[in-house]
């Protein structure tokens, strides 16, 4: 095999991977937030949820895209495990298409339908269309790199030891090794099975040897979601294992088909002089008939994920991420970031909003005297909020250079906006609670009016925090009555920092306990401020979903 076959290889590998990315990346964009949508509002019924899962990812061309999605709904709560089984088996189905597109003989009209892509992108500047060139270009290079793969390994088919190498992927051990670990490397079964396909194009596979390399192919797909559960909740690695166990059990059983019957012979005869159609058909066999027969078993496969994996003993307390997904490992050109983790930094802000929340209202006791002992609570509870800030920053400043649609970078930078905003709200909470200290160590008393002004001032801020943390109001609705709030703790700063003067020139409140009254009133309007500035950021994220 000489360097020019090698050459036109790596050339045709990349042009197909590479149109592949961009078909799958211009038909999400297209769908835009829809695709998330269906998947939140899926039903429990196990028919319509196998059918979402196969639609879904025939659309965006990658189970594993699908399976991640899932896992970042169970790991947030918007779905259960149970739901999750359904969407996955119908996942595995949609990936059958890929292979089904490629055996299309379209090597004459791929390039007219490549330049046609490319024409919409460059000369016109609707996003929409864009987006349709995208796909249309990303369709047309596929199938040029195909062509090329498999002109470049037509001499495999003669060279005697790649012949004898294949020969051994007979052995469903070998076979299904190979396939997993390649599929596992390149973290996508339709890729590694495309060029599957371009191998026996070429004449250089048959399907008896590629039959168990297929199989371990859709083992191999389930890396993806593996790494991207990694630090999420139990529930979301439970959903993992489902996917895991519905390949690796169905690669038992057709391993055990094609040893005990003519399972490969009959499915080569649908096609005899194709063996690219014959990988396509048992590929969409393999993924029908295991959906077929683990369908009613589906809530057992949930259970026996459970069994797998148990709930987890009460440990040390330390600060963590509860549910931000892995994205780093995760092939985000197949699909945007913002589908796979809106809703786990919606979660993980809301939670750090809850620590900001409890420590601004126990600052406020502290504050009076009243519940001093808080403070070492609120101030470990601040350097979580801290910790928090930190962590969801990053992320969402990693996942920002992986998005690829301009709404999902909108909606990041709203979130990188809010994470700052309730930093701020935990600063302003320590910094009322600190004043303890001096109070403290000054021996300085309020007067009775004091305290019950600091009283309303608690009062508003729980107001405040209860319309924050309302689901039941339209954003619009939630806003307006934010604004409402905050624009009242302004007027009330205002007021009772007027009666605090009055207090001071009548010689019932000390200057020292003028000055720290005058801080307090400070952080507590600064809190208004940074909930106005989370609610016109939830009111921007609102926007850009529509």
């Amino acid at each position: 095999m000489t360097i020019s076959y090698i050459v036109g290889m790596l050339g045709g590998l990349a042009l197909f991977l590479y149109g592949m990315q961009m078909m799958s990346v211009g038909l999400e964009a297209a769908a835009g937030n829809k695709l998330k949508v269906i998947l939140e509002k899926i039903t429990a019924n196990r028919f319509v949820g196998v059918g979402v899962g196969a639609l879904i990812t025939a659309v965006i061309q990658s189970s594993s895209a699908t399976t991640v999605m899932v896992v970042g709904f169970v790991n947030s709560g918007m779905m259960t495990l149970k739901q999750a089984v359904w969407i996955i088996m119908g996942a595995n189905i949609g990936t059958t298409i890929t292979g089904q597109l490629i055996t299309l003989d379209m090597d004459l009209i791929a390039p007219f339908i490549a330049f046609g892509g490319v024409a919409l992108i460059v000369f016109l500047k609707n996003e929409k269309l864009h987006h349709i060139g995208e796909i249309l270009a990303g369709l047309g290079i596929l199938f040029i790199g195909m062509d090329m793969m498999g002109s470049a390994m037509k001499p495999l088919a003669s060279n005697e030891a790649f012949v004898n190498l294949l020969a051994k992927f007979e052995n469903p051990l070998l076979g299904i090794t190979a396939g997993a670990g390649f599929t596992a490397l390149i973290q996508s079964s339709s890729a590694s099975i495309g060029i599957l396909q371009a191998l026996a194009k070429s004449g250089a596979i048959t399907l008896a040897q590629a039959a168990f390399v297929l199989f371990g192919q859709n083992i191999g797909t389930c890396i993806t979601a593996l790494l991207a559960a990694a630090g999420a909740s139990r529930n979301a690695k439970r959903a993992t294992m489902v996917h895991i166990l519905f390949n690796v059990i169905g690669t038992i059983i057709f391993t055990v088909l094609c040893l005990v019957t003519p399972l490969v012979s009959w499915v080569a005869g649908f096609t005899p002089d194709k063996v690219s159609n014959q990988i396509a058909n048992l590929h969409t066999i393999f993924n029908i008939v295991t959906t077929i027969m683990l369908l009613p078993f589906g809530t057992q496969l949930a259970k026996l994920t459970t069994v797998i994996l148990k709930e987890k003993e009460e440990e040390t307390y330390t600060m963590h991420t509860q549910y931000l997904l892995d994205v780093k490992h995760i092939d985000t050109d197949k699909i945007s970031v913002s589908m796979l983790c809106q809703d786990s930094i919606k979660k993980e802000l809301w939670r750090m909003l809850e620590m900001a929340k409890e420590n601004v209202h126990g600052a406020f006791d502290v504050f009076r005297g009243v519940s001093v002992e808080k403070h070492a609570q609120i101030t470990e509870r601040e350097e979580y909020v801290d910790f928090l800030n930190k962590e969801i920053s990053s992320y969402i400043t990693s996942a920002v250079s992986h998005e690829n649609t301009s709404a999902g970078g909108r909606t990041l930078n709203a979130f990188y906006t809010i994470t700052s905003n309730i930093e701020r709200i935990g600063d302003h909470a320590i910094n009322i609670a600190d004043y303890i200290g001096m109070i403290t160590q000054k021996q300085i008393t309020f007067s009775e009016y004091a305290k019950q002004e600091v009283v309303q001032l608690q009062g508003i801020c729980d107001e405040l925090f209860e319309v924050l943390f309302d689901d039941e109001l339209e954003m619009i609705e939630k806003h307006e009555k934010i604004a409402k709030i905050e624009q009242c703790m302004d007027d009330v700063t205002v007021e009772f920092r007027n009666n605090m003067f009055e207090r001071l020139r009548s010689g019932s409140c000390s200057d020292e306990g003028s000055v720290l009254y005058s801080e307090m009133l400070t952080d507590f309007e600064r809190i208004g401020d940074h909930a106005l500035n989370i609610s016109e950021e939830l009111l921007k994220i609102e926007w850009n979903a529509h």
